[in-house]
């Protein structure tokens, strides 16, 4: 019997996905597979979702109990689902992502030229306010899903997630291996997804309690505040490579990666622009920096709200050992949350509002994030499985509570209860 989760020692698992097909070949060009992408599990017979084997009733004390079996048949509707829309890929994926990348270039014209007329007061906001919206769509609906390779299929070097980079000071090549390698293949798994916290909060009530989490909320707030500049510390991993014992030199080889970015992104914020309006420098300067700190609001929040509300589920090691790809399907269900909108709301938002069907599905498109997540949504009820979603104020205040409470000493607060799901590897389909 293998129960998600479990409360082991946390062993390093690298080994265990080198033999599921994730691959990585460097910091500087980083090739990622999808886990168990090579280990194929659908095929032209597979299970419909009305053919699916019936799921004992349980109370929401009781844990879930399915059979390997159920699992992999689990992971064969998912593949079904993304085979699918992967094969429909083309024209309106295209038209899509253009005319976002229109309006995103439109808001960035209009919010630089009317710090021209910032000397008015409502224009200013008017700039800030559309150089912010120009950011957060560069930032997610644009530049986080382009290097998934959601758009590799176009074969258009604008469009390649390999050497895109987007308005921000985080380095493109260094953001894919922390995210789209060690974030979206361990998802959750402590001691292997550094966003679990971010290396600093405790977000895992495995982890054991220090004075310093007290913190937590203090630090949650500095990283929403500065999350461009955080993050871009935040991806260098620099805790590894210096306490790690690396060399000099691999350290100095990292700092200049840092710098080849920052450094280019903060002359452009904040000394070409504000120099270019010559006497409205110190008014375009303030401009650029509110709309930094609206940006890094926005998505810094999103981001909690994808993996930090109540019931979004930590693992160790353990759990992931000989993990199928069924199970690593199930993993990213329970880890992750999702948090409802409208259309334009998850256009800003880069549809990390689905954040269940992205970690299911990182290479596909994510405007198609809502269609697929009626699917998945309903895989999820048939299965008695857990799905997280709510309204983005129900998140988020969630989120938070959670932030303050796990930088709580344990005995001060109540532990979280969880549906756990036990995998029963020795049994086979109920009959």
């Amino acid at each position: 019997m293998v129960a998600l989760p479990f409360q082991g020692v946390k062993r390093h698992a690298a080994s265990a996905f080198a033999r599921s097909g994730a691959v990585v070949s460097s910091v500087n060009n980083v090739v990622v597979k999808i886990p168990f992408a090579d280990k194929v599990l659908f095929s032209a017979q597979a299970t419909k979702i009305t053919d699916y084997p019936p799921i004992s009733e349980t109370s929401e004390n009781e844990p879930i109990r399915l059979t390997l079996d159920q699992v992999e048949e689990f992971g064969r509707a998912l593949d079904e689902i993304r085979f699918r829309h992967l094969a429909d890929l083309g024209d309106r994926d295209r038209q899509y992502i253009y005319s976002v990348l229109r309006t995103q270039r439109a808001l960035e014209v209009a919010g630089r030229g009317l710090f021209y007329l910032s000397f008015i007061p409502p224009v200013w906001l008017a700039a800030v306010g559309a150089l912010a919206m120009s950011k957060i769509i560069d930032n997610l609906e644009i530049g986080h899903n382009v290097m998934h390779g959601q758009y590799d299929f176009m074969h258009e070097r604008g469009f390649n997630s390999r050497v895109f980079e987007w308005d921000m000071a985080v380095q493109s090549d260094l953001w894919r291996y922390s995210h789209n390698y060690r974030h979206h293949t361990f998802t959750n798994v402590a001691d292997q997804d550094r966003d679990i916290g971010f290396g600093v909060m405790r977000m895992d009530e495995d982890r054991p309690w220090h004075p310093f989490f007290l913190l937590n909320p203090v630090l949650g707030t500095l990283i929403v505040v500065w999350f461009e500049w955080l993050t871009a510390l935040h991806v260098l991993e620099l805790d590894h490579s210096v306490v790690g014992g690396d060399t000099k030199a691999k350290v100095k080889k990292v700092v200049q990666h840092w710098w080849a970015k920052i450094a280019p992104q903060a002359i452009k914020d904040y000394v070409f622009f504000p120099a270019l309006s010559g006497p409205l420098f110190p008014l375009t300067f303030a401009g650029n920096a509110t709309a930094n700190i609206i940006r890094n609001l926005w998505v810094g929040n999103l981001v909690f709200c994808g993996h930090f509300p109540a019931g979004s589920q930590t693992f160790s090691d353990k759990d992931i050992e000989g993990e199928t790809r069924g199970e690593w399907y199930l993993r990213q269900i329970l880890g992750s949350a999702n948090f409802t909108g409208s259309r334009l709301f998850h256009i800003l938002s880069g549809h990390t509002g689905h954040q269940v069907e992205h970690h299911l599905f990182p290479d596909i498109p994510a405007w198609r994030l809502p269609e697929i997540s009626v699917e998945v949504q309903a895989l999820c009820e048939k299965y008695g499985l857990p799905y997280n979603t709510g309204r983005l104020s129900s998140q988020l205040l969630s989120a938070w509570v959670r932030i303050v409470k796990l930088g709580l000493p344990p005995s001060w607060v109540k532990p979280e209860a969880f549906r756990t799901v036990i995998v029963d590897r020795g049994a086979r389909r109920p009959s």
